[in-house]
């Protein structure tokens, strides 16, 4: 049986009141509400991966959907007059569950394709009369200035998980999900281009793989039979960040040693994963430039 307490016991506080005894000094300013909540941390009142996603939620407020958009060149899409063999190739070599569907060029967004809407069509019967106009969902423009709370707000409201973003002239500029807007709150969030915990490769084709940033060059090397020096940098991540002269950003590609490498993933604070392609197969080539 739970004892009671005693009436000189004092009350368990939240730590939403610790945090709030902890800003009575009222800062006037964004950067004075920052050094508070990190003295704030330092002082055990919060651990620090809330710490993270406080300074997460200030920061969204500030950016827009220019910011962590994946870049028109860069989008994985699919066309309209695709058959469902070349559709589910796309899905299985992207490793992506939703395409922006385009016809005559990537400004003609038509709708989205949710790659679980072509298992009807696995079956050949079925295949014959595909029709990918059948199972599109609408597509969702929002301008580049769309401010990311708010963006996230209206992902909520309306169950979409992506959106295609749209310049001044109404051109497509490029596209943003909501797995994109989370991740600059609470951080790196697993999906399908994932790799175990233990493992830094994940082979996806003959060409195509995804690395991990913290993959050791000297794994690297061994793994691509390649000659990339490892005095200035340990991580193949930090190779690719010395190459651009900063932080690069997601959609981004570098070309190194006759390989190709595109950020998959990476915040405001550091890279993540990449698609490392192999420029040295024409075939390889070809897709990157169809891409």
């Amino acid at each position: 049986m739970k004892e009671d307490r005693t009436d000189n016991e004092p009350p368990q506080r939240s730590w939403i009141d610790k945090l709030s005894h902890a800003l009575l000094g009222e800062p006037r300013d964004r950067e004075q509400l920052v050094h508070v909540l990190r003295e704030a941390q330092s002082r055990g009142l919060f651990d620090a991966d809330a710490q993270a996603m406080i300074e997460g939620v200030l920061q969204v407020a500030d950016m827009q959907a220019r910011d962590i958009m994946i870049p028109r060149s860069q989008m994985v899409v699919v066309s309209r007059d695709a058959s469902p063999e070349q559709l589910v190739q796309v899905a299985i070599e992207s490793g992506h569950s939703r395409f922006p569907v385009v016809g005559e060029s990537r400004d003609e967004v038509v709708g989205v394709l949710l790659a679980k809407d072509l298992l009807r069509y696995s079956s050949k019967p079925d295949s014959e009369h595909f029709s990918i106009r059948e199972i599109l969902r609408p597509a969702v423009f929002v301008p580049e200035s769309k401010r990311l709370n708010v963006l996230l707000k209206d992902f909520r409201a309306s169950r979409n998980h992506m959106a295609i973003v749209v310049d001044e002239y109404g051109g497509v500029a490029g596209m943003v999900t909501i797995e994109d807007v989370l991740e600059q709150i609470v951080g790196e969030i697993e999906d399908e281009h994932d790799i175990d915990e233990d493992t830094f490769i994940r082979k996806f084709s003959d060409v195509n793989f995804a690395v991990k940033a913290l993959t050791p060059i000297e794994d690297f090397n061994d793994y691509f039979n390649t000659q990339f020096s490892d005095e200035e940098f340990d991580t193949i991540g930090g190779l690719v960040t010395a190459q651009l002269g900063r932080l690069p950003k997601r959609g981004e590609t570098v070309l190194l040693d006759n390989m190709s490498f595109q950020i998959v993933r990476a915040d405001n604070r550091r890279l993540h994963l990449m698609k490392v392609t192999l420029l040295n197969n024409p075939n390889a080539v070809a897709r990157q430039i169809d891409a």
